[in-house]
């Protein structure tokens, strides 16, 4: 993980920088799910080309199949030859928790200590070791309405590497949020998964479950009453529903997003101002998030000399 929170501060900052090739992804919508083509490229001095093809299926739950499913090809920007073929739904998880322990690290009180997270799942999972990671985390909430799943999480991630022993299982947000300095949501609800009222002043929120105009997390006074940063504003006023519905009952507009997380990275905006501000990174996710984490585990691969070669 502190190797993917590296690869994605390298990310935006080539975003931040223009240096590299991005188009808007495309989806392909069904009752059943959405499928997502995400091509993008990297320009720098060893440059990076891939393209992700992933979709989120709800129903999988009932198949007992995970709800994420996908393939990263990464080609090679000398010849244009595939590289390797990387497991879609793992580099997905682990570079969006990547981008949230950034932000985290970018926009949350230094003295934070207990985090909360909506969700229990893969994404969720993986928030939790990105937070921990950049910083002194001593307690861990895990909120799901399916108590078992929350408990079979924190089986999961009690004492794994930097997270804490004291881990702990709800089904109540409420409970989860009070006295939380850091909130992650990773689910797919359609709508806000906690109340406005249960946000503490100072607290910092990442905010990634939903990427469709029509579904959201976070409420939209949580929204107007914090400092908003996403991690590509275009990309964000097409697909968040958690900005898209606010602005839609006039609760902010347009202008209510601060920057982006590049902005942050290369110091042209500033973050936290005061330690009663309340942060939310709303990640949508973008191709140059995987290009950076495709290059960064191919080459850890090539060093620890694993993987499977495939004859051409």
């Amino acid at each position: 993980m502190p190797a993917a929170i590296d690869a994605m501060r390298s990310a935006f900052a080539a975003m931040a920088e223009g240096r590299v090739q991005m188009p808007m992804r495309n989806s392909l919508s069904s009752s059943r799910g959405v499928t997502l083509v995400m091509p993008g490229a990297i320009d720098d001095e060893t440059a990076a080309l891939a393209v992700k093809v992933v979709s989120v299926f709800p129903g999988n739950k009932l198949r007992g199949i995970p709800t994420i499913q996908g393939l990263v090809l990464v080609i090679d920007p000398e010849t244009g030859q595939p590289s390797a073929i990387l497991d879609g739904p793992s580099l997905t998880a682990i570079r969006t928790a990547a981008a949230c322990g950034l932000a985290t690290d970018l926009l949350s009180r230094q003295d934070s200590k207990i985090l909360a997270v909506i969700g229990s799942g893969v994404q969720a999972r993986t928030q939790v070791e990105a937070v921990c990671c950049v910083r002194d985390i001593e307690q861990v909430r895990v909120c799901n309405p399916n108590l078992d799943s929350a408990e079979a999480a924190v089986g999961e991630l009690r004492g794994q590497g930097r997270i804490p022993t004291d881990v702990r299982a709800t089904s109540d947000s409420s409970e989860a949020l009070r006295g939380a300095d850091i909130v992650c949501t990773a689910t797919t609800s359609g709508s806000p998964v906690f109340d406005d009222q249960d946000v503490n002043p100072g607290t910092h929120l990442n905010a990634i479950g939903s990427f469709q105009p029509s579904v959201r997390e976070i409420p939209s006074a949580t929204v107007a009453r914090s400092l908003l940063i996403v991690d590509e504003r275009q990309a964000a006023l097409e697909e968040a529903g958690d900005i898209l519905q606010a602005i839609a009952d006039d609760s902010i507009t347009e202008s209510h997003i601060h920057c982006e997380l590049g902005d942050l990275v290369r110091g042209r905006a500033s973050g936290r101002t005061t330690d009663d501000q309340i942060t939310l990174f709303k990640s949508v996710g973008f191709a140059v998030q995987d290009v950076a984490a495709s290059r960064a585990a191919l080459n850890r691969a090539q060093e620890l000399g694993i993987g499977l070669q495939i004859a051409g």
